[in-house]
């Protein structure tokens, strides 16, 4: 463990739970178990291959051929999620959670409500969730977000690292400017052709120059640069987007069977959205075609809606104008601008008997279960016996 730094009283600490560690297995852990798909989390050892989150299994298996493969159990994450969550806001009301493993919590003033600095009330709460929940986190406490996410990531995994803001000028100095958030591939590039290589180029910098090459871009990377970050953390931050999406097994180019996988998308989203009482007025499809390349279409409605059946009809519209002949690998639905799912009552009820209809089913599904009624364009035939 690190030895903690002074910090003064504004203090971020994310905190990065190993959701993979619920399952006691040892590789990659990826939907589905197939060739398709991608790599949901991966441990340490596979890590070590070149296995990251979000690649390709082909990809994945190249690299690890001998890692064990295992379906995620989402809904046992989710619990955990959940638990970990209700330990943070013991520490404080102000958590900003990031995803489902990740989170920053501002622990700036609880120092005489615990009793105790807050590298100690974060190294106890590591111990507690280890303890109790069963996985291992990593934590990182600093100044600001900027730091405190940096220091998350020093001494992973079951890590706590701690650094001011004094630190940061050296600590960043010999990094490369693609360590910054927010500058992708291109950016770098371009900062690499106006010679900004490392961070050590951005702190060495005047930072009207890099303002009138840049823009507020230039602004953002010079404060960065200096381990600057005034952002706060934003405790009510909700949801932007519910969405869904699948690989296929096989590229799939026809317009029926991907219309089939469309609507059991679109009951997804829409479930999400109900279950977290939302609904969106603008939605999306996305499409990947088989040599990767991704198509996003969007459209915005004039009321919200949480129906599926809505998700479903706006989307398949702009579905039928991509099938040109090409090959997907994979689909997704998704719904934003998001809105009070109150505010899609009496829209959605214009068309009364797809509301009507529709909510008879949702309650059908909870009383019997999610496969007490299934849409005809959904039906693929009775259960074949073994």
């Amino acid at each position: 463990m690190k030895t903690p730094c002074p910090l003064k009283d504004h203090v971020c600490g994310p905190i990065c739970g190993r959701l993979g560690n619920v399952r006691k297995y040892s590789g990659v852990h990826a939907l589905p178990i197939r060739q398709r798909g991608v790599v949901l989390t991966a441990c340490y050892v596979a890590r070590t291959y070149g296995v990251r989150s979000a690649m390709p299994m082909f990809e994945a298996r190249r690299l690890c051929p001998h890692a064990t493969i295992v379906r995620p159990t989402m809904t046992k994450y989710a619990d955990v999620g959940r638990a970990v969550r209700a330990c943070m806001y013991d520490l404080t009301p102000l958590v900003e959670p990031l995803s489902i493993d990740e989170a920053f919590l501002d622990l700036g003033g609880t120092q005489r409500v615990h009793g105790m600095i807050p590298a100690k009330v974060l190294a106890r709460f590591a111990r507690e969730v280890e303890r109790h929940i069963g996985i291992t986190v990593s934590v990182g406490l600093s100044r600001n977000k900027f730091l405190a996410k940096i220091a998350s990531d020093m001494d992973k995994p079951r890590g706590f690292a701690a650094f001011d803001q004094d630190e940061a000028l050296g600590m960043l100095a010999d990094k490369p400017v693609g360590f910054i958030f927010g500058v992708g591939p291109a950016t770098q590039e371009r900062l690499i052709q106006r010679g900004f290589r490392a961070i050590a180029d951005l702190q060495r910098a005047d930072e009207g120059e890099l303002m009138k090459q840049f823009g507020a871009e230039g602004r953002r990377l010079w404060r960065l640069a200096r381990g600057v970050d005034d952002r706060r953390v934003e405790p009510d931050r909700g949801a932007k987007t519910i969405s869904s999406e699948t690989t296929f097994e096989n590229d799939i180019r026809d317009f029926t069977t991907l219309e089939k996988t469309l609507w059991r998308l679109s009951e997804k989203v829409s479930s999400r959205l109900k279950s977290n009482e939302l609904a969106g007025s603008t939605i999306t499809l996305k499409l990947k075609t088989a040599d990767f390349r991704q198509r996003t279409r969007s459209q915005s409605i004039h009321a919200p809606t949480q129906l599926a059946a809505k998700i479903f009809a706006v989307s398949r519209e702009m579905l039928a104008k991509e099938i040109d002949g090409t090959a997907f690998r994979l689909m997704g639905a998704g719904v934003s601008a998001l809105r009070p799912g109150s505010q899609a009552h009496d829209t959605d009820m214009l068309d009364r008997r797809s509301a009507d209809a529709e909510r008879a089913i949702d309650d059908l599904r909870r009383k019997f279960g999610q496969a007490a009624v299934i849409r005809g364009i959904a039906y693929e035939g009775p259960e074949k016996p073994d």
